[in-house]
């Protein structure tokens, strides 16, 4: 059940940002926009309430919970950055905003440390949502499935440092095709 309400979330999530997005440039209303665009962090606190309620309710803690704290995290950490790639890509497309960039260099290096950033605060967040899945799990109900996000969190971060080193060390070139969206 609870992994059909992350699915469920994130499809809300994406149909949120890309209403919000359509509303924002094709149909030329901003503040309408802007409401749908909001939407989005709710759908993420309606799935927190959502699996809280679930454990509450005695529900065995499982690796879906500690799915559900992973997508929080994430969504926090990164929502802001998804979407706004996402509107710069509209706002090209849609309102002859100027093509996205794409980063090279120490530009791109930079951009790969402030993910590690993100990263770390999105394995805060989701740590802190497990262990306050395991808290509300009844007589530890669960718990060590919810452990198993302590190990994966680790590995997302690890694997998000030696991302950003990797290109520290070998900067990515500039490429020789034309920007995104280039006639």
């Amino acid at each position: 059940m609870i992994v059909i309400l992350i699915v469920a979330c994130e499809v809300g999530f994406w149909v949120a940002v890309l209403a919000g997005l359509l509303a924002r440039y094709p149909l030329r209303r901003p503040r309408l926009g802007a409401a749908l665009l909001i939407a989005a962090p709710a759908i993420d606190v309606m799935l927190l309430i959502l699996v809280a309620v679930d454990l509450l309710r005695g529900g065995t803690a499982s690796w879906q919970h500690g799915l559900a704290a992973i997508y929080i995290g994430f969504s926090v950490a990164f929502g802001h950055q998804v979407i706004s790639w996402a509107d710069v890509r509209f706002a090209h497309r849609f309102a002859s905003g100027p093509p996205p960039v794409r980063l090279s260099g120490t530009a791109y290096t930079i951009a790969c440390w402030k993910d590690v950033l993100r990263t770390i605060v999105m394995v805060v967040i989701a740590g802190g949502v497990t262990w306050g899945l395991i808290a509300l799990a009844r007589d530890g109900n669960g718990a060590d499935e919810l452990l198993v996000n302590v190990r994966i969190l680790g590995i997302i971060l690890a694997a998000d440092v030696i991302w950003a080193v990797s290109y520290t060390i070998w900067p990515r070139r500039a490429s020789s095709a034309p920007p995104v969206g280039a006639h």
